[in-house]
């Protein structure tokens, strides 16, 4: 899991975990470019039970709940899939 992932350490999103059919919330995730193959890191934390996470897929950052984040497959860069 995304949230799993020690901050700066890049990583391939492998897939999004659905929590039910027509999820809203992954979709718009895919949307935004966490799709299987992608580079993301994590660049920080906040302050408070390290919400929100500050992600970075391929070029662009964004700001995470946890609770999204848990929903992001990765695995390290360079790992055999």
């Amino acid at each position: 899991m995304l949230t799993e992932l020690a901050p700066r350490t890049l990583a391939i999103v492998e897939s999004v975990d659905d929590s039910h059919p027509n999820d809203n919330i992954a979709r718009r995730l895919r949307e935004l470019g966490f799709v299987d193959g992608e580079e993301v890191q994590i660049v920080a934390k906040g302050p408070l039970g390290a919400e929100p996470l500050l992600v970075q897929v391929g070029f662009t950052r964004f700001a995470l709940r946890r609770s999204e984040a848990a929903r992001i497959r990765v695995r390290l860069a360079g790992a055999i899939a």
